[in-house]
């Protein structure tokens, strides 16, 4: 569906907005997205960034309402999986599994099946079926040497499934291949595999609580020697004019603008909306549109 331009530029910017909040302020990035929904509620790109708004703030319902919207029009497939997740955050993992086995699997590219694969899995862990969730990970995706960016989150999500299951040697190991595999930090196997290991990290605190002290101890041994100092230096006229002077020199006047405080105001963007300079913006947009996830289950 197009768009006139002006109206076109606010929502292309909403969705920018949409893309860049989701993950560190998802609340503000689904205000963005209720705007853009207002504005083109007719567009797929629209209702897919609503649909991702909403499941990012555990509004399952809501989200599952925006995808089926926008896959009826495009017909494609490719949210297939997420649709499923958020079946499984109504507590309905029946049905999460119920459409791992529907046609519309086979549709999906790789990444696509990698994705329904873990939300199978997890379905199975919600039901108490940790055996079958182990079985469900294992593919031949899992077993290749070739990283891949689900490459990481299978592996983990295998190793998080061996640990539950009580095989905790298992689970080291594909804890340590899950940290091989994850060069971006997405997933905590290092914590994992420190926790199976027995270390235990230090916790600083208590060092400076003594450094603190030490520093109160060297404190009031300089309010003592500076107490001594005044009381020497009263007796000197010369110390007592130096100190006149800097009192002078200290004097400003109050109504002076270079002591005026600075003026903060708050901008609600469900009021609103945000007109973005593109010139300031373009280097720190992303892809504006997010991409298709399932929540972990570790």
């Amino acid at each position: 569906m197009s768009l006139p331009k002006g109206l076109a530029e606010e929502v292309s910017k909403n969705l920018v907005m949409v893309a860049r909040l989701i993950d560190e302020d998802p609340e503000q990035a689904y205000a963005y997205s209720r705007i853009a929904l207002r504005l083109a509620s007719r567009v797929a790109a629209v209702r897919e960034a609503a649909g991702f708004a909403a499941y990012a703030n555990q509004k399952y319902a809501e989200a599952i309402a925006e995808f089926r919207a926008a896959k009826r029009m495009t017909g494609s497939v490719e949210l297939w999986p997420v649709i499923a997740d958020c079946e499984r955050g109504l507590g309905r993992p029946e049905r999460a599994l119920a459409m791992a086995g529907e046609p519309e699997v086979q549709k999906l590219d790789k990444a696509g099946q990698v994705e329904m694969r873990l939300v199978a899995a997890g379905a199975r862990r919600d039901m108490d079926q940790l055996d079958a969730a182990i079985v469900t990970l294992q593919s031949p995706e899992l077993a290749s040497n070739s990283v891949q960016p689900w490459t990481a989150r299978l592996r983990y999500a295998y190793a998080d499934a061996l640990l539950a299951a009580g095989r905790e040697d298992e689970a080291r190991e594909w804890f340590a291949k899950t940290l091989e595999a994850d060069k971006d930090g997405a997933t905590d196997a290092s914590d994992r595999l420190a926790e199976l290991d027995g270390v235990e990290f230090v916790d600083a605190s208590a060092d400076d609580v003594e450094d603190d002290s030490d520093l109160e101890v060297e404190e009031e041994f300089d309010d003592e020697v500076d107490e001594e100092d005044e009381d020497e230096d009263d007796d000197d006229p010369e110390v007592a004019a130096a100190e006149r002077a800097s009192d002078q020199a200290e004097y400003y006047d109050e109504d002076d603008d270079e002591y005026e405080g600075d003026v903060d105001a708050d901008v609600d963007v469900t009021d609103e909306i945000v007109v973005l300079d593109e010139d300031e913006d373009d280097d720190r947009q992303d892809d504006g549109r997010r991409d298709a996830g399932v929540r972990d289950d570790g």
